[in-house]
């Protein structure tokens, strides 16, 4: 049994979702939100080297070697996988493993928006769940693909780097390739899913402006593609995509944004009431008939109303879903402040004192 193995069980033990390996510190795992530190010794640059070369594949560890970062996916059988991060800082060798259950929860089993059942059925166009480090996308998106391969007969494509959720063909068939693995890149791996008649094509992220722009050109071809971001709502996605794009080709960017873009999904997780585990929020952007005109012309600023306006279609927006969460007691009114864009909508509803006090914390 490799060293790592104890401390990964110890973390699923606790319900933690995240390894973290320091040297000079004992290993510490992220439960409910907060560090812990597990009861182990501190590790010494040795033991740090000893303890991640022993589960890295052999070409990952020379990647890591020669660049200085490094994922992959590393499987204790029957027990979970774990997407590892290596990378050095300040102090030497350092990483992070976060847990992937090995069961993929349903979109009912994560209470997530009903309307993302509805999102699943379209036929083409650019879905984008986004949402900073740890907030879910991963398994939001694992959730949605799953409902597609329960409900519909369709070839699905992801592009990982790596691997995480790992689908069983149910009535769809579901092709998963990993960078570095099954391909050499995204942009590669995007370009060989044109030519295989896919119907849905996942991309594991967005990360630079030829796979953006393959994505978009998938869409407007007629496949349904998902991928992600790292914003926080509606309007910075949009902008962050026009954006990755040089001045010469935004009104093309914009054109094909306006034609494709189906819907964007925003997360963040909150802390529960309870103090125990936590619970998404989200914004919800859908098609809309003021969204391609919005985007083309530039009025990022009309998104906001577009979503508050069509509450009925299954839109809303995060801080209206705070509220939402806030009312129903599933969140504090001082966890609904720390994650609301205008803090001023539920400023009247904390004790300042215990909002300072969670400041200095």
């Amino acid at each position: 049994m490799a060293r790592i193995d104890d401390f990964l069980k110890q973390m699923i033990e606790t319900e933690g979702s995240d390894l973290h390996l320091c040297v000079g510190m004992p290993p510490k795992i992220r439960v409910h939100g907060e560090l812990q530190e597990l009861d182990e010794p501190a590790i010494d640059q040795d033991s740090m080297a000893e303890i991640m070369e022993e589960i890295c594949p052999d070409h990952k560890w020379q990647d890591y070697l020669e660049t200085g970062d490094a994922d992959f996916a590393y499987e204790m059988q029957d027990v979970a996988r774990f997407r590892c991060n290596y990378f050095y800082n300040h102090f030497g060798k350092g990483a992070v493993l976060r847990v992937i259950p090995s069961d993929i929860k349903t979109i009912d089993d994560l209470a997530l928006p009903e309307v993302l059942k509805t999102v699943c059925e379209y036929q083409k166009g650019l879905v984008l769940v986004t949402g900073p480090t740890g907030s879910g996308k991963s398994t939001t998106l694992a959730a949605m693909i799953d409902y597609i391969n329960a409900h519909y007969s369709k070839h699905v494509i992801t592009i990982e780097d790596p691997i995480e959720f790992v689908h069983t063909n149910k009535n769809s068939v579901i092709v998963q390739r990993e960078v570095g693995s099954d391909t050499n890149s995204f942009q590669s791996a995007l370009k060989g899913s044109m030519r295989a008649d896919p119907d849905t094509i996942l991309v594991g992220e967005l990360r630079d402006l030829e796979t953006m722009s393959l994505a978009l050109t998938c869409a407007t071809m007629g496949m349904l593609v998902f991928g992600t971001l790292h914003t926080n709502n509606a309007p910075k996605t949009i902008d962050r995509i026009i954006d990755t794009f040089p001045a010469d080709r935004q009104g093309q960017a914009r054109a094909m944004l306006a034609q494709s873009l189906a819907s964007v999904v925003s997360q963040l997780l909150c802390r529960k009431a309870s103090g125990k585990g936590r619970i998404a929020t989200h914004e919800i952007l859908l098609s809309h008939e003021a969204l391609p005109a919005t985007i083309r012309e530039g009025r990022i600023s009309n998104i906001r109303s577009i979503i508050e306006g069509a509450g009925n279609m299954g839109m809303k927006t995060m801080d209206s879903d705070l509220m939402t969460l806030m009312n129903e007691e599933k969140i504090t009114a001082v966890e609904a402040y720390m994650k609301a864009s205008n803090k001023e909508d539920f400023e009247q509803y904390i004790d300042k004192s215990q909002l300072e006090q969670m400041i200095a914390a």
